[in-house]
C-alpha cells in the first residue's frame, strides 16, 4: 500500500490550523500574569469547565492518534471515530483551542479559538478536494454515509 502525504501546497495549510492553537498557549497565561482580557464570569468555573473541555478534546485527539497510527497504510480510513465524523482531529483542535481559553481564563484566548473555526473549515474543505482526488468514488460515497465534518448532527 501506498503512505498518504498531503501535496506541499497544503502543508501551509495545515501547518495554518495549528497557528490558533499555538497563539492560545502564548497568550492565555499573559491574563493570568498581568490580570488582562479577562473573561467576565466566574474565574473558578471558567477554569474549571476548561478543563474538562480541554481533557475531551485531549480524549478525542488522542482517539484518533493511536486509532489512526494503528489502522492507516494509506487506504481510506471510514471506520472507529471516522463513522461518526470525517475530521477528528480537526474536531479535536478545536476542543482543546476553546477549553484552553477557558482554563487560561484569556478573553483574548477566547476570540483567538472564535477566529481558529474558520481556518479548519478552509483546511477541511481544501484537504477534501485532495482527498476526492485520491480515493474518487470512495470518499464521495464515504461523504455520504458519514456527512458530519466536525461535529456529529451540526457540521
Amino acid at each position: 500500500m501506498f503512505s498518504y502525504k498531503p501535496p506541499k501546497n497544503l502543508r501551509a495549510l495545515f501547518i495554518a490550523h495549528y497557528a490558533p492553537l499555538l497563539l492560545i498557549i502564548m497568550i492565555g497565561p499573559i491574563t493570568a500574569l498581568y490580570d488582562i482580557w479577562q473573561i467576565p464570569l466566574s474565574k473558578i468555573l471558567t477554569i474549571l469547565t476548561g478543563l474538562t473541555i480541554f481533557f475531551i478534546g485531549t480524549y478525542i485527539y488522542f482517539k484518533w492518534e493511536i486509532f489512526w497510527y494503528k489502522t492507516f497504510k494509506g487506504q481510506l480510513v471510514t471506520n472507529g471515530i471516522f463513522s461518526y465524523i470525517r475530521h477528528p482531529h480537526y474536531t479535536s483542535l478545536i476542543i482543546i483551542g476553546f477549553g484552553l481559553a477557558l482554563f487560561f481564563y484569556s478573553l483574548f484566548a477566547l476570540v483567538i479559538a472564535i477566529v481558529a473555526i474558520p481556518i479548519i473549515i478552509w483546511s477541511i474543505i481544501d484537504e477534501e478536494k485532495h482527498l476526492i482526488k485520491q480515493y474518487g468514488k470512495e470518499y464521495l460515497e464515504f461523504m455520504k454515509k458519514t456527512p458530519w465534518r466536525l461535529i456529529p448532527k451540526i457540521y
